[in-house]
């Protein structure tokens, strides 16, 4: 089989500990907890609320709790986590457990960054509809970026692709000229005597993916927004229960749904009975996977997505195919992401939960050693 030595990454939500913001906009100690714990099943065999484990309620704040993902990670064979940065013309947020770990030097695991460089909005979705802080472009503003982002880039745990740190934008599309960022980036980045590996996620590709940005190196899958299939697939009407009782609930629930009740609910196995092989892209795309995905919490009073009927088996069998089509592009270009660690709004977590407790860890673990050892033979 060859060197097929696999680097996963989990993308982190540095969201659970409570700033100013979230105060005014949703109330005084508001975190993502608040509208987890709160959530209701929709319809039968709907699993919500999705309840941490392990690692209980926690409070980025204190920064055993970082320590304590990072050594539960480790030690199930991830190689990173990918933080989430927010900037929005030098306002930062959610910006403490990155800046004290910076500070500390713990936990010392391996980690980059990527930007969610949208709006931030009350739905959650980065669209126009209550904008709480816009997201604007400049010149000034790219160069003022890259220089705040420095001191991470040249952290000895940054992660790196033939020493060039990794940085990751969430959507190139929303730049003016993207191509025109990238290379004020790597000016600075001179100054300092390194070079950006710049990648961009990338959403809905098919056989022949969309370009990748002028000026960056690779693109990210971002799923389960990023495989596109038939139409007749994307869109799975529910069917209203027969039983009353039900139907109450779930016109109590939606207040702003039709009479009809519809949600978007895929099942989870169609997520990777077809999948497109990287390979027939024109240029690098690292791989990912998602263990859920349901974002009930969020959306209180609009549709859900939901990729229903997951579990630690069906997704064994999507990482399985992910492992078999993915070959790495070099030594260091061997990234697989893991959407998410601790995406607990959207249904979306490897951290354990009261249902699963480790066995989607497990899972990874086990088809990671599988991937390993035959590399080896």
């Amino acid at each position: 089989m060859g060197n097929k030595k696999i680097r996963p990454v989990a993308i982190y939500l540095p969201q659970f500990h409570p700033i100013p913001e979230n105060d005014a906009w949703w109330g005084k100690g508001f975190t993502e907890w608040a509208n987890v714990a709160k959530t209701q099943p929709l319809f039968e065999n709907h699993y919500q609320p999705h309840l941490p484990a392990d690692l209980g309620f926690y409070d980025l704040r204190l920064p055993e709790v970082m320590q304590a993902q990072a050594s539960l990670a480790a030690s199930y064979g991830i190689k990173g986590f990918c933080f989430y940065h927010y900037w929005f013309n030098g306002k930062k947020l959610l910006e403490r457990p990155l800046e004290e770990m910076l500070q500390s030097g713990k936990p010392a695991f391996p980690f980059m960054l990527c930007w969610a460089n949208e709006n931030w909005t009350r739905k959650w979705d980065g669209r126009n509809d209550e904008v709480l802080v816009a997201q604007h472009y400049s010149e000034e503003d790219d160069i003022n970026h890259i220089h705040y982002l420095m001191k991470y880039f040249l952290d000895p745990r940054y992660i790196r692709v033939d020493n060039k740190p990794v940085f990751i934008v969430y959507k190139t599309f929303l730049f003016p000229d993207a191509e025109a960022t990238a290379k004020r980036w790597q000016d600075v980045a001179k100054e300092y005597g390194i070079e950006l590996y710049l990648c961009q996620m990338i959403f809905k590709y098919d056989t022949v993916p969309t370009p990748l940005a002028k000026g960056f190196d690779a693109a990210v899958d971002f799923e389960p927004f990023g495989v596109r299939r038939s139409s007749a697939a994307l869109v799975n009407k529910y069917k209203k229960p027969s039983h009353k009782s039900i139907i109450d609930k779930i016109i109590n629930r939606i207040k702003k749904e039709k009479a009809e009740n519809k949600l978007n609910i895929k099942e989870y196995a169609w997520m990777f009975n077809d999948l497109h092989s990287l390979k027939n892209s024109t240029y690098k795309i690292y791989p990912s996977v998602v263990p859920g995905w349901d974002n009930t919490a969020r959306r209180q009073n609009d549709p859900a997505l939901i990729l229903h009927n997951s579990s630690p088996e069906l997704f064994a069998s999507w990482l399985q195919k992910v492992l078999e089509d993915f070959d790495p592009y070099s030594a260091d270009e061997n990234f697989i992401f893991i959407n998410a660690w601790n995406e607990w709004a959207e249904g979306n977590h490897l951290e354990p939960c009261q249902k699963w407790g480790r066995q989607y860890l497990d899972v990874l673990k086990n088809e990671l050693e599988k991937v390993s050892a035959e590399s080896d033979e």
